[in-house]
C-alpha cells in the first residue's frame, strides 16, 4: 500500500466522520448522503486491497496486515448498520468514530506494508 492511497482513504473517511459528526450534532438520522460516504471510503479500501493483493511483496508481516485489512473492511459496514438500526443522534456518532478509526487504521496499514511495524 503505496502513502498515496493510504493517505487518500484517510482523507475520504475523514471528511466522511466529519459529516457524519454534522449529522450527530444536528439531530440528523443516517441519511442517503452518509451512506454514499461510507460507501465510498469501503470501495476505496477494497481497491486498496486488491491492489495489495496484486503487487504483494510487502516489507512487513503479512499476517499482521491482512488481519488490519480485515478488521478495517469489517468497520465500515458495522458502523452502517448501527446508524440505520439507531435512531437517536448517536447512530450518526458511531459512524464517525468508525470513520475515524479506518482513518487512523489506514495509516497504520501504511506502516506495517513498509516493515515498521
Amino acid at each position: 500500500m503505496t502513502p498515496f492511497v493510504a493517505y487518500v482513504i484517510a482523507v475520504v473517511a475523514t471528511a466522511v466522520a466529519l459529516y457524519a459528526l454534522w449529522h450527530s450534532f444536528k439531530g440528523f438520522r443516517f441519511s442517503n448522503p452518509l451512506f454514499y460516504g461510507v460507501a465510498a471510503t469501503e470501495v476505496l479500501l477494497i481497491v486498496a486491497g486488491v491492489g495489495a493483493l496484486i503487487v504483494g511483496g510487502n516489507q512487513g508481516d503479512p499476517i499482521l496486515f491482512w488481519s488490519y485489512y480485515v478488521t478495517t473492511l469489517i468497520i465500515a459496514p458495522a458502523a452502517v448498520i448501527w446508524g440505520i438500526g439507531d435512531k437517536t443522534r448517536w447512530g450518526t456518532g458511531v459512524v464517525s468514530i468508525a470513520m475515524l478509526t479506518v482513518a487512523v487504521l489506514s495509516i497504520r496499514l501504511m506502516q506495517i506494508w513498509q516493515g515498521h511495524g
